[in-house]
């Protein structure tokens, strides 16, 4: 039991390590959870998608994705290129920012499908979201030999808090962004974040 525990504890610290940073994923969840847009469904894909991969990676598949390496090319230039472009409509947001999109609420049918389909290519066109979980925690979860599982669970746990609490905790900051000049900052930043990101992907391949 201890030795699970243990095993799930490390698990867990891993996937948080591996999470907790400034990313065009953790980004675009935060944007969404300050505008209480399609958080719950954005939530959910980040974390089923880390607990699919994290499984893949235990299970022994980074190895068969190292033997076809044009694969993480392919997707380091897809995912690239729709960084580069999310990054410029959101400096285009913090340039010429509109009166709607700084009130906070439920978002539409239009605007959650569009959340959706936006965090879905945010986190499968990311080849390092394979890297961190495909590949590391998959090899760090190898040393744990028959509690491999129980490590995967860990992290893919990690997961689940963090983005829970990065979209739905956002809203505590709210109040302090109803300004249109913090709109405008944080719109800046993702714009950033993402043309960074989105650029060295596109070298890096």
């Amino acid at each position: 039991m201890i030795s699970e525990i243990s095993a799930l504890s490390a698990g867990f610290g891993t996937g948080l390590s591996l999470i907790v940073a400034i990313g065009a994923q953790n980004a675009f969840v935060l944007r969404q959870g300050l505008h209480r847009d399609a958080v719950l469904p954005v939530v959910v894909i980040c974390a089923l998608s880390d607990a699919v991969l994290i499984a893949l990676g235990v299970a022994g598949v980074g190895a068969v994705v190292v033997a076809w390496p044009a694969v993480l090319t392919v997707v380091a230039l897809v995912g690239g290129g729709f960084l580069v472009v999310y990054g410029i409509l959101a400096a285009r947001r913090a340039l010429r920012p509109a009166g709607e999109a700084l009130r906070a609420g439920s978002g539409t049918a239009g605007s959650v499908r569009r959340a959706v389909l936006t965090c879905l290519a945010l986190t499968w066109l990311n080849p390092h979201v394979y890297l961190d979980t495909v590949f590391l925690v998959g090899s760090i979860a190898a040393d744990r030999g028959p509690l491999r599982w129980t490590f995967g669970i860990g992290a893919a746990l990690a997961s689940l808090c963090w983005f829970a609490a990065l979209g739905f905790g956002a809203r505590l900051l709210s109040r302090h962004l109803s300004r249109p000049a913090a709109w405008r900052a944080l719109d800046g930043l993702v714009a950033v974040t993402m043309l960074v990101l989105g650029g060295m992907l596109i070298v890096g391949a």
